[in-house]
């Protein structure tokens, strides 16, 4: 069982590289190479910002899930990161795919992905975002509010049965932040087991002709380190299949648990297990289905920080520094438009000066971004060289996730291009957003 660290600690030891991809090796004068491809090579010839993505860590963890979940359904979740790269190796590995909105769709659709294995999900899809996923054929379409029940019915008409779940919120509180807890009541997903919500919209689709009901979905939070709450999520979605069994008179052939599995951004940070997980989880829906004389449903679940966070690395150019009393603020060429996590939540992590060996001693710093807003800071109390200057490069890791998916057009910097490793070769995947891109966009007066 993986174990909370009271305090997570602000200095990590100068050769961890355990939050590093598996591919990272130590080149001369404190250089770093990914998928063999030194990282201060790829700052120069790409610029920096950038962001490194590694094939190969993508793909094991890929191989891992499905070593872990041998007969369950893994969808990898989009809205981590994707690209008509990402999209391909994740259809090479055997994964599905879940999406939330028509531009993830058309982009996987596009990429050659088969929309037959992609989940649709939503709090809030718009008639262009069902009409497209209705068009190109999605596997699944995951409905969270009751006004979707019709609407959708009545969009796919007289074209045949769309699968379809429903979102149940089962009254689990789980998650590393307030903002990322979405299995209880007091928030925007889903529908409430506890005040029969869920059960109405069951009804209500099963009422529908035009609607397939292939089974239930929840997500209960992201960043979850404890099997536990996972467990007790399964019991009560359990209860409500053996309460649609006994009412309806339907057995649902399948149970969505969503993902939110966590990852370690730090040495000595806690991780999901994600074999104990599968082995607590596959035995806990077995008994529970046993006590409730229900078949096994097929099980799903939906990893993507999972897979694509400690495959990133986050490469920035340190721009200024500058003591103000007693801190120290390290300045670099990015920041909330290309990771806006720190602001958000809070959320802290492992910068490391590469490429120059230094023999000064460690000075704790601030390394915060350009941009106008004082909350920019993407890593504060940190251990740097206390010679730590301008023309520096930081390499932050566990940066695959959550960063560019969530990159906005603040100040008009654009976005980084992200750049894949493997085998000794590095190649463009995602081009850096130019001053070209934005004039386009506006149209003028």
């Amino acid at each position: 069982m993986t174990t909370t660290l009271a305090q997570p600690p602000v200095f990590a030891a100068d050769d961890d590289l355990s939050v590093w991809p598996g591919s990272t090796t130590r080149l001369p004068h404190e250089g770093l190479a990914v998928g063999g491809v030194d990282l201060a090579e790829i700052a120069g010839r790409f610029g920096t910002p950038a962001y490194v993505l590694d094939r190969g860590e993508v793909r094991e963890r890929c191989r891992a899930y499905r070593a872990a979940f041998p007969d369950a359904d893994i969808l990898y979740a989009a809205k981590a990161f994707l690209s008509r790269a990402m999209v391909r190796w994740i259809a090479s590995e055997g994964l599905g795919l879940d999406v939330c909105s028509a531009g993830e769709l058309e982009l996987a659709v596009t990429a050659g992905f088969p929309a037959s294995r992609i989940v649709m999900h939503g709090n809030a899809k718009s008639p262009h975002d069902l009409e497209t996923a209705l068009r190109l054929g999605v596997g699944r379409i995951v409905i969270d509010s009751p006004s979707e029940i019709a609407q959708l019915a009545a969009a796919v008409g007289h074209r045949g049965s769309q699968g379809v779940m429903v979102r149940v919120v089962p009254g689990v509180s789980a998650g590393g932040h307030s903002k990322i807890r979405t299995g209880t009541e007091d928030q925007k997903f889903g529908l409430s087991l506890t005040d029969g919500q869920a059960h109405h919209a069951i009804s209500r689709v099963l009422g529908q002709p035009q609607l397939r009901l292939t089974g239930l979905h929840c997500h209960i939070g992201s960043q979850l380190t404890d099997v536990r709450p996972y467990l007790v999520a399964v019991r009560r979605m359990v209860g409500l299949m053996a309460r649609v069994r006994d009412t309806q008179g339907v057995v649902l052939p399948e149970l969505d648990m969503g993902g939110g599995h966590g990852i370690a951004y730090r040495p000595g940070e806690s991780t999901l297990d994600i074999i104990a997980l599968s082995r607590r989880l596959r035995a806990e829906l077995a008994e529970a289905c046993a006590a409730a004389r229900l078949p096994v449903p097929r099980l799903i679940i939906e990893p993507g920080r999972a897979v694509v966070g400690p495959a990133g690395v986050a490469l920035y150019r340190v721009l200024s520094v500058k003591r103000t009393g007693e801190r120290t603020f390290v300045a670099v060429d990015g920041g909330m438009s290309d990771n806006p996590r720190p602001a958000l939540y809070g959320v802290r992590y492992a910068p490391r000066l590469i490429g120059r060996h230094s023999t000064a001693g460690t000075r704790t710093a601030t390394v915060v971004g350009r941009h106008c807003e004082a909350g920019d800071i993407l890593a504060a109390d940190v251990g740097l060289p206390g010679d730590i200057r301008p023309g520096d490069l930081l390499a932050v890791p566990v940066a695959g996730a959550y960063q560019l998916s969530m990159a906005s057009g603040y100040n008009l910097v654009g976005r980084p291009p992200v750049v894949a490793v493997d085998d000794g070769r590095a190649r463009l995947l995602v081009r850096r957003e130019t001053l070209d891109d934005y004039r386009a966009r506006d149209v003028g007066l």
